[in-house]
């Protein structure tokens, strides 16, 4: 019998935090802040919310993360954490039930629908060109062609303890994530003080025998891998 399968998941989460903190000492790590910044220019990534399932449960939960989200100026050499920033994401926290994908299936969970907020932060930095500290992709492409709201490869999935989406600020200036809901739309922006150029990005994929491979290029420079696993069907 494998012993991790047998450990409590609180006990694994409790675990995961621990090492975390202990490796997070040293790390400057941007924190909300009250002092009015201004901001002359934005990057923007507009994404469609999809109708479902849990919907409005989405809405709610993506809507008290970009809040918290919002609070946070990013000076020069900090490091953003989707974690450090949200929080435990429970019901206690004000969270609802969404869907979520553990372990390549989709299921119901405390907090689900976050990921399209990791997402669309990840998608915007790229396109800000900031140097990705650490992110993951999700572990196979739930969706059809017709369906997706954004390329495959783009995406960045976060799990509390386990998996976080960090970004570094690589400017000499602050930096700002600012989210907007309209409709069934979110608009992430990449606020500056002063102008970032806008990359170039490309999401390349190549079909394997049991899964997807992407290749991310930010101006042509090669950025990272991410592979997916085909969806089973039932």
């Amino acid at each position: 019998m494998n012993l991790k399968s047998i450990i409590p998941k609180h006990l694994k989460l409790k675990f995961r935090l621990a090492k975390r903190f202990l490796s997070d000492s040293k790390i400057d790590f941007a924190k909300a802040n009250t002092k009015k910044t201004s901001f002359l220019h934005s990057i923007s990534t507009i994404q469609e919310i999809k109708q479902g399932a849990f919907y409005d449960n989405k809405i709610h939960n993506l809507k008290i993360a970009s809040s918290k989200i919002e609070t946070v100026i990013i000076n020069p050499n900090e490091i953003f954490s989707f974690w450090k920033v949200i929080g435990s994401p429970l019901k206690k926290n004000g969270f609802k039930t969404g869907r979520n994908i553990i372990k390549g299936k989709i299921s119901e969970e405390i907090g689900g629908g976050l990921c399209q907020l990791s997402s669309i932060i990840y998608f915007t930095a790229l396109k800000g060109n900031l140097e990705i500290v650490e992110r993951y992709n999700h572990s196979v492409d739930i969706y059809k062609e017709d369906e997706r709201f954004t390329p495959l490869g783009s995406d960045a999935t976060v799990v509390y303890g386990y998996k976080d989406l960090r970004i570094k600020n690589n400017y000499t200036f602050p930096i700002q994530f600012s989210l907007l809901f309209e409709e069934n739309r979110i608009i992430c922006e990449l606020k500056s003080q002063e102008k970032i150029e806008e990359s170039t990005l490309d999401f390349t994929r190549n079909y394997k025998e049991n899964h997807i491979e992407v290749a991310t290029t930010v101006n042509s420079d090669h950025h990272c891998y991410s592979i997916y696993k085909f969806m089973e069907l039932n």
